[in-house]
């Protein structure tokens, strides 16, 4: 895909690699867009059922390269500042996150090392993420006076109570894997993260895609519903897939007692 983000293929399943390994893949500017592109293209892959996205070297991403400070605030000042909303509802800092969200997709994060400030939050855009036991984590924006700007609040707050969240930010602490289990920010920790993400991403890429995307489409559009709109998005996307090929075939495929053959999403 770049120089800086690597995007291979193992049947089913997308393998984004962060590879800047020599800066701990530090997010520079051609990164950030490297990242925003690889989820772009991705949203567009209908043969790709599940992603796993991971960091190439000695960490996922150690955060911003604060040696591309100047040339980030160049690059805001030449287009249209930070209030532009570039891509859709988010500007490029806040896209590099929320596209994993949007992506059709289930989305796992493998992450070693560490994860610090604008990895911190791009892992937060993953589905799942499953974390080394040695990992270390840090809501970092607070050291260099800044805020979590990459849509990070958006998410973490979905998943981890606000106090413990608040002290994070405030304090722009480190912590620990354990840690990061116990108030909800990674999924579970794994001895080797990359090869539990990819176990998880071929038991995803077994299902009916059809059905996979439905689920993620209804997790991400009942987030903050009522019961009575959640109830009614349920039977919508229900209804869509009720009687199709796919779901047909996992019917057949269960009855059968064989490998299901989906068909990918049209």
């Amino acid at each position: 895909m770049s120089e800086r983000v690597t995007i291979t293929q193992e049947g089913h399943i997308a393998f984004v690699r962060l590879s800047r390994p020599e800066k701990r893949n530090a997010l520079d500017l051609a990164m950030l867009k490297a990242i925003s592109d690889a989820g772009i293209s991705l949203a567009a892959r209908n043969d790709i059922r599940a992603v796993v996205l991971h960091g190439e070297g000695p960490a996922f991403s150690a955060g911003l390269d604060l040696n591309e400070m100047p040339k980030l605030a160049q690059y805001v000042a030449q287009n249209g500042g930070i209030m532009h909303r570039s891509h859709g509802d988010a500007n490029l800092f806040q896209h590099v996150t929320t596209v994993w969200r949007d992506l059709p997709q289930p989305v796992i994060c493998a992450l070693h090392g560490y994860a610090f400030g604008g990895a911190f939050q791009i892992m937060l855009g993953a589905d799942m993420r499953i974390a080394a036991p040695d990992c270390q984590f840090s809501i970092m924006e607070g050291r260099w006076g800044l805020i979590p700007d990459m849509g990070g609040i958006a998410l973490m707050r979905r998943l981890a109570r606000e106090d413990v969240l608040r002290r994070l930010t405030y304090s722009a602490e480190k912590f620990a894997a354990c840690d990061a289990l116990t108030w909800g920010l990674v999924t579970e920790i794994a001895d080797d993260p990359l090869a539990r993400a990819t176990e998880i991403a071929r038991d995803i890429a077994d299902k009916s895609p059809d059905a996979v995307r439905a689920a993620k489409e209804l997790f991400n559009r009942t987030e903050l519903t009522s019961e009575a709109d959640t109830l009614l998005i349920e039977s919508e996307l229900q209804g869509r897939l009720i009687g199709t090929p796919n779901q047909m075939e996992a019917v057949m495929a269960g009855l059968q007692k064989r490998t299901a053959d989906f068909k990918d999403p049209g």
